[in-house]
């Protein structure tokens, strides 16, 4: 009986974890890097391009889901890379794109290089 509290926590997260494609966002590809290191090289390459501060919010603890803006926008709307762990055994991080404003131009682009 006492363990039944720590199985509902872990299946709740494997839940949130797991979800199919985030509304509004269109699937760019998959990684074997881990989503942190995804995430830091979206945003790396962002800044550098825009030489703009980049926001990433992170989703799930760990950083194991983070949102990374384009550069210009901002939480919780604006255009961003959503970077979660795959749900497929072929691959360790998911990476989709939400538009938003017509902020795309080379994001996607950039998001392809970090997979």
């Amino acid at each position: 009986m006492k363990y039944l509290p720590l199985i509902a926590i872990t299946a709740a997260l494997a839940a949130c974890a797991n979800q199919p494609i985030p509304t509004g966002a269109q699937s760019v590809g998959t990684s074997q890097q881990a989503p942190t290191a995804v995430a830091q090289c979206i945003a790396q390459k962002w800044a550098d391009r825009s030489q703009q501060q980049v926001v990433s919010q992170t989703m799930l603890a760990n950083n194991q889901a983070v949102d990374v803006y384009v550069p210009g926008q901002q939480p919780p709307n604006g255009a961003a890379a959503i970077v979660r762990p795959a749900w497929s055994a072929n691959a360790k991080t998911w990476v989709g794109f939400r538009a938003a404003g017509g902020a795309a131009g080379d994001a996607t682009g950039d998001i392809g290089a970090c997979l």
